[in-house]
């Protein structure tokens, strides 16, 4: 059994590592470590306390998917509902739908009988507006301001937040949970990868499990997580996979390697991990069920070079 998450995930892997010992499923293992930082009103990429988008409404994303059928339930621009990721799992459970988003997703919350509140806090608050501050006019027309708003939505330390859990429960099953509150001062309805079913997250018992954070709209294009995934169906270690779908973004023409700002935490079919980044400096944390407490680590490196790595690149 094992747990892997993004560096801020390690506060809910206790809470996951707990449920996996007692015989719970991966899913609600996911779930409950996912929640713990949805309600950390430190952490301002994620639930309650996150950053606002321009108009400083919170606008919360998240998804769930499970390996042994592949179901996946998510939401997307859910405003008063600090628990996305537990409104993503009633989704896929209760609903004939994948996605579900804005007021839909507000009345899945509501029926599952969640208390409505404002997630904005004052934190939150005083970056929002210290970035509008000679940027941008919320209340000018939308041709004035919207151009004006790549350098905010796209700020490394505003935008790459979102927390990223996979687990593996004793009967081998695989599922992985993604939540955020997306980038900061993002234009209203945006939604990034972490919602969206093969770039924020995927998981396939047969094979393994990957989620991804960062540049959302990288891996909605380049499809990540399910890249991540499909490299571990092919046979390639881990490791190799992360590697191959995070070169892959180097193929995107219209964005130079060095801008790409992403990272990948993954688990295959034989609980082995690995996490990987773009970017130097980055952790994860994993916990086994033989580990006393959950341990933090380096991410793997992988330089983009502009050039898709060959299999035998991959294999060195």
């Amino acid at each position: 059994m094992i747990v892997v998450a993004s560096a801020n995930g390690g506060v809910g892997i206790p809470q996951a590592m707990a449920i996996l010992r007692a015989g719970g499923s991966a899913l609600d293992a996911v779930e409950a470590a996912v929640r713990v930082v949805e309600d950390n009103p430190d952490d301002h990429t994620v639930g309650y306390g996150g950053y606002p988008n321009v108009l400083g409404e919170v606008e919360l994303d998240a998804s769930v998917m499970e390996g042994t059928t592949r179901r996946a339930g998510a939401v997307g621009a859910l405003r008063g509902y600090r628990h996305p990721v537990s409104v993503a799992r009633r989704v896929m459970e209760a609903l004939p739908h994948v996605l579900v988003v804005g007021d839909g997703a507000a009345r899945v919350a509501a029926e599952m009988g969640m208390v409505q509140e404002e997630l904005l806090t004052e934190p939150a608050r005083a970056t929002w507006r210290a970035g509008l501050e000679g940027t941008l006019d919320p209340s000018a027309p939308i041709a004035e301001w919207l151009p004006r708003m790549g350098r905010l939505a796209t700020d490394p330390e505003h935008v790459s937040g979102t927390v990223n859990v996979i687990a593996q429960d004793r009967d081998g099953h695989l599922a992985v949970a993604v939540s955020t509150s997306g980038a900061a001062w993002k234009f209203p309805g945006r939604l990034g990868d972490s919602p969206v079913i093969g770039a924020g997250n995927y998981a396939d018992d047969r094979y393994g499990a990957a989620a991804c954070t960062g540049w959302g709209e990288l891996s909605i294009r380049a499809g990540t997580a399910r890249q991540v995934v499909e490299g571990l169906r092919r046979g390639l270690a881990v490791e190799a996979a992360c590697t191959a779908a995070l070169q892959e973004l180097a193929g995107l023409g219209d964005i130079r390697p060095a801008d790409v700002l992403m990272h990948v935490v993954a688990v295959d079919r034989g609980g082995r991990h690995c996490a990987a980044t773009t970017r130097r400096g980055w952790q994860y944390v994993h916990q086994t069920d033989a580990m006393d407490a959950p341990c933090t680590g380096s991410r793997l490196v992988v330089e983009l070079t502009g050039s898709e790595p060959t299999e035998m690149d991959l294999a060195r």
